[in-house]
């Protein structure tokens, strides 16, 4: 008797449950999507000089709310898996010749070199010198959106491919690329101060690519001639102070973390032969555990704990940059070819 009384309760109470878990994933959802964050103007930050205040002018965009995409427009995350798995629709195709530098040291250094598509719009010969985000190359998509656009505008750009990044390039000494070494950079900023003597220099450089950049032009004063100004986007200005920040779990950066780490183990190991190689010479630094170390490796600072040391706030404030491969002098740029 008591079982048939409590019978007809029993639907009410999975109502219940369904509707909190429908609450549930809509409270996930809006909180995953930023969906209660609001718009606003970006905050600014600059020095008051001639050349913000024409950048300011020049660029409303800079001072207006920005309104994203609906749904899923608030969440950086959300765009980010989007366009790294997705892709741009109907991305451009730029056309551009492939160079080759022989540093002292043996390595080959690659960059790819675009002509600008129209005339400037004030009439000048400048060239436009790309350093890519970490593993990073010229044929992603955001490198190939860019250079497009700017060769529509009457750009010339020089876009270097990190030394080891190309899938089809081999590397051709025991070295790669790393998170402050500027030599493949400054390799291809004198091939073109030397190729285009008339080419006044705009230096751009993402993530990765902006330390690089900002740490060249502060090395040497000799690195700033001809730079009209550069362009660091989304840059960690110092990596060593930012380093503790990777470990956390807030906004998934432990998460994006162990993603870096994943695929520069696999460029890494890609190119085992020719960094661990029974002919490579090995420093006295370099241990046969190393390599299995690097399997096991789940973080960028696991994977080199010396790299976060190549910051840019070291040149960028007067100071020499710790950043140097084991057992290797600074190398000059060597004999360049190309189509």
């Amino acid at each position: 008797m008591n079982a048939m009384l409590e019978t007809p309760e029993l639907p009410a109470v999975f109502d219940g449950v369904k509707l909190a878990a429908v609450a549930a994933v809509l409270y996930v959802i809006v909180r995953c999507l930023n969906l209660k964050s609001p718009t606003a103007p970006p905050d600014l930050y600059f020095q008051d000089s001639g050349l913000s205040r024409f950048l300011l002018k020049s660029c409303p965009l800079l001072t207006k709310e920005y309104i994203p995409p609906l749904i899923w427009g608030k969440s950086g995350h959300i765009q980010t898996a989007l366009y790294g798995k997705m892709g741009r629709v109907r991305s451009p195709h730029p056309y551009g010749h492939r160079k080759f530098i022989t540093m002292s040291d043996g390595a080959t250094s690659t960059f790819d070199l675009f002509e600008p598509l129209a005339e400037h719009c004030v009439g000048d010969d400048i060239t436009m010198v790309i350093c890519p985000g970490i593993a990073n190359h010229s044929e992603k998509q955001y490198i190939r959106t860019f250079v497009d656009y700017a060769q529509k505008n009457g750009y010339r750009c020089a876009v270097l491919n990190h030394l080891g990044a190309l899938p089809n390039i081999e590397l051709t000494s025991p070295r790669m690329f790393t998170y402050g070494c500027t030599w493949e950079f400054g390799a291809m900023v004198n091939y073109i101060k030397k190729t285009y003597p008339l080419t006044q220099l705009v230096v751009v450089g993402f993530s990765l690519g902006g330390n690089i950049v900002c740490k060249y032009l502060g090395e040497t004063q000799a690195n700033q001639d001809k730079v009209l100004c550069c362009v660091s986007v989304c840059q960690g200005y110092s990596a060593l102070r930012a380093q503790e920040t990777f470990m956390q779990w807030d906004q998934c950066r432990r998460f994006y973390n162990f993603l870096m780490a994943d695929n520069m183990k696999k460029i890494i190991l890609s190119h085992r032969q020719a960094l661990f190689g029974d002919h490579v010479k090995k420093p006295q630094t370099l241990e046969d555990s190393d390599l299995s170390r690097l399997y096991m490796a789940t973080s960028l600072m696991q994977i080199d704990d010396n790299v976060m040391s190549a910051s840019a706030l070291t040149a960028l404030g007067g100071g020499s940059s710790a950043d140097v491969p084991i057992g290797q002098p600074p190398p000059e740029a060597g004999r360049a070819s190309g189509p």
